[in-house]
């Protein structure tokens, strides 16, 4: 009887210290993988980091100032899953019109913008992406103020939450799965707009929607 107990006493041990060094082993791999890093796509004081596309842009007061034209000021790298924080003012006092663009790898010859997909700066359709389904919401943003977005990319799904609410989710992104992020420049027709607080942190690194 107490070889029984000695034995079920050294097979709970056995297994304890398993799970102990399993536990150890994932903590120790969790360490060792690479962290999401949220980063300044804008540094507040040049472009760098941005190509400027078919209009004219310029940093003011610490701002990107679309000054004119129908383009971009898009960025030099490609992205794939990530989280895209961003503040943004219309200074027109009615029907402005921008948007930002992402997962695109080229625009059509002969085009200022690419086909897909935008998040629109329209006024009645702020935060809305019409390529995307489900991809809608109203009443979230201020006419003539600054407005802050997170837009959230991973597969084929997006989120956004506009001045901290949550806007809407939505599944069905097509195209590319990196491309460019960009700023829209259609300022003859809806009005210059100012950019703020660009922040971008990789998803496809370490993290998960």
């Amino acid at each position: 009887m107490k070889t029984s107990n000695v034995f079920h006493s050294m097979v709970i041990l056995a297994v304890v210290a398993l799970v102990t060094s399993c536990a150890d082993l994932k903590k120790d791999k969790d360490s060792m993988a690479p962290k999401a890093e949220r980063v300044a796509l804008f540094d507040g004081k040049t472009l760098n980091g941005w190509t400027v596309l078919k209009c004219e842009a310029t940093v003011d007061d610490g701002d990107i100032l679309l000054v004119a034209g129908n383009g971009l000021v898009q960025t030099q790298d490609q992205y794939g899953d990530f989280v895209l924080e961003f503040e943004w003012k219309a200074l027109r006092q009615d029907r402005w019109d921008s948007g930002v663009y992402f997962r695109y790898d080229s625009v059509p010859e002969g085009q200022p913008w690419p086909e897909r997909h935008q998040v629109n700066l329209l006024k009645g359709q702020e935060g809305n992406v019409t390529s995307l389904e489900g991809a809608r919401s109203e009443g979230l943003t201020k006419a003539g103020q600054w407005n802050a977005f997170k837009l959230t990319v991973q597969g084929t799904k997006a989120s956004l939450v506009i001045n901290g609410v949550p806007a809407w989710q939505a599944d069905g992104l097509t195209g590319p799965q990196t491309g460019y992020i960009a700023l829209q420049a259609e300022v003859p027709g809806g009005g210059q707009y100012r950019f703020r607080n660009i922040h971008l942190t990789r998803l496809d690194v370490g993290t998960e929607m």
